[in-house]
C-alpha cells in the first residue's frame, strides 16, 4: 500500500500547489462541476476526506448522518454530496484551505497505519483500505482536474495515474451490477502511460474483451470528464462497449 499513499501524498501536493496562492475571485471561478465553483470542490474534498477517514475507523455511517445533519434523505450519492456542500457553503477561504490540509494530512496519517486488507464501510458497500486509499487518490485526481481547468492550468499527467487506471479495472464487476449488467467474462486493459510505459492488467483467465489505448484517457473517461467516442480508447470482444460505457472510478 506504500506506492499508492505515496501517489495520494503526491496528489494533495499537486492540489495545494494550486491552491496556495488563489485570491477570492480564484475560489469563486466556476468549474466543470455543474454548480460548484473551486471552493465548493474543495469542500467536497474535505467532506469526503474525512468520511474516509471515519470509514478506516469504524464510523463511516455516524460521520455521514453528522455531515448531512437535518437534510433530507439523498435519492442519488451526486444528491448527498451535493447536500452536503450546499449545508457548508460559505466557510472563508483561509479557513477552507486550512481544513482541507488537516484533513489530507489526518487521512493518510490515517491510512498508513491501518490494515490494507480490512474490509471497510464505503458509500453503498465494503472495500478493503488499500481500495479505498486508492478510491482518495482518484477522486483528488479528478477534483485537481476540476480546478486546474478553472483556474486554465495544465494538469500534470505522472505515472501514479497507472493506480487510478487499475482500480478502474478490478471494480468493473461493480461498475456492471450497479447498471443491472452481467460481464461476459474477464477483461484486459492494456494501455500505455504518459511515460510510454505499458500499463497491463490482465485477470488469470483468458480475457473475452480488450480494451487499448492512453492510459490517461481511460482515466478520465471512467472520471465521466470525457466521452469514450473522443478518445483514442478501443475495446474489443462482447463486452468492449459496455466496458467504456460503464467503467468508473468511484461510486
Amino acid at each position: 500500500m506504500h506506492d499508492v499513499l505515496t501517489a495520494l501524498e503526491e496528489q494533495h501536493a499537486e492540489l495545494d500547489a494550486l491552491l496556495g496562492g488563489l485570491d477570492d475571485d480564484g475560489w469563486a471561478q466556476p468549474t466543470r462541476c455543474e454548480g460548484w465553483d473551486v471552493a465548493d470542490v474543495v469542500l467536497h474534498l474535505a467532506q469526503t476526506d474525512d468520511l474516509a477517514r471515519a470509514s478506516a475507523a469504524g464510523r463511516y455511517r455516524e460521520r455521514l448522518a453528522e455531515l448531512a445533519g437535518d437534510s433530507a434523505p439523498a435519492a442519488t450519492v451526486d444528491d448527498g454530496a451535493a447536500a452536503m456542500v450546499e449545508r457548508e457553503r460559505g466557510v472563508p477561504n483561509a479557513e477552507l484551505l486550512g481544513r482541507w490540509r488537516a484533513g489530507a494530512a489526518a487521512l493518510r496519517s490515517t491510512l498508513a497505519s491501518s490494515d490494507p486488507h480490512r474490509r471497510v464501510t464505503w458509500v453503498s458497500g465494503e472495500l478493503s483500505t488499500h481500495t479505498l486509499v486508492s478510491t482518495r487518490l482518484a477522486e483528488c485526481w479528478i477534483h485537481t482536474g476540476d480546478v486546474a481547468g478553472a483556474l486554465g492550468v495544465e494538469q500534470q499527467l505522472t505515472g501514479r495515474l497507472r493506480h487510478i487506471a487499475r482500480l478502474a479495472w478490478r471494480t468493473l464487476p461493480y461498475a456492471f451490477a450497479r447498471d443491472g449488467r452481467t460481464m461476459s467474462g474477464p477483461v484486459t486493459f492494456d494501455l500505455v502511460g504518459p511515460d510510454g510505459h505499458r500499463w497491463l492488467f490482465a485477470p488469470d483467465d483468458e480475457p473475452v474483451t480488450v480494451i487499448d489505448g492512453p492510459g490517461v484517457e481511460l482515466c478520465l473517461v471512467a472520471a465521466r470528464r470525457v466521452a469514450p467516442q473522443a478518445t483514442g480508447l478501443r475495446g474489443t470482444g462482447p463486452d468492449g462497449r459496455a466496458v467504456l460505457e460503464l467503467v468508473r472510478t468511484y461510486a
